[in-house]
């Protein structure tokens, strides 16, 4: 067979086709031909470059996150996580503006009921007695309807406010002293958690409502 024929069958070969010419044939030739031996060595370092090579692969990050956001069970588990968020925020509030409201119904009480630490003027210290347990027990309402939350939180700011300003004012005239105000901080942090407390109760029932209704669909 000549060279060209030889060549063409070895080349069949190493692309894995058939060569169509015997095997025996083809070895015997390479064995007596250093031409297409030479030529069968270029053509197999030619054939393991081209099969390594290097392949590019696109990068897909942007299109799996899109069709993640756009999986409708992967949005409903991440609004029924932060519905679950919010409620704990919120149960935690809850908690800590009803212990405020009892903590000050059982400092307010003893003097309504009782006249027990009463300093200096009996009927003036019943009186605030009587405003202070009448704070608590919004506390309280807001602890438990913590939707009504922010209906009370100009109150308690208000409250807090005068407060801090007639402390400062007294301590400021050496009519009282610092340790004696100290109690007021109280009005302030119940504030701040009652402001708390009506800002998270804002949303969590429509997150809750949405959150099942994807559960469900």
């Amino acid at each position: 067979m000549r060279c060209d024929e030889i060549r063409v069958a070895l080349s069949a070969r190493l692309d894995g086709e058939d060569p169509q010419t015997p095997v025996a044939l083809m070895d015997g030739h390479l064995r007596g031909c250093p031409g297409c031996r030479v030529w069968l060595e270029r053509a197999e370092q030619v054939t393991r470059a081209v099969r390594v090579q290097v392949a590019e692969v696109p990068d897909l990050t942007a299109t799996v996150l899109a069709a993640v956001a756009a999986d409708p069970r992967g949005a409903a588990g991440a609004r029924r996580r932060a519905a679950a968020v919010a409620r704990g925020r919120r149960q935690i509030l809850r908690v800590a503006v009803a212990v405020a409201a009892v903590a000050q119904l059982a400092v307010a009480l003893p003097i309504l009921l009782a006249g027990l630490g009463v300093a200096v003027d009996a009927h003036t210290s019943r009186e605030m007695a009587s405003f202070d347990v009448a704070l608590a027990v919004g506390f309280a309402l807001a602890a438990y309807r913590p939707e009504r939350a922010q209906a009370f939180v100009p109150v308690a700011f208000v409250l807090a406010v005068c407060l801090a300003g007639t402390s400062a004012v007294d301590i400021a005239n050496s009519t009282t002293l610092l340790v004696h105000e100290i109690g007021h901080l109280a009005a302030v942090v119940q504030a701040v958690l009652l402001w708390a407390l009506g800002r998270v109760s804002g949303r969590p029932a429509a997150a809750v409502s949405t959150a099942t209704a994807a559960g469900r669909g």
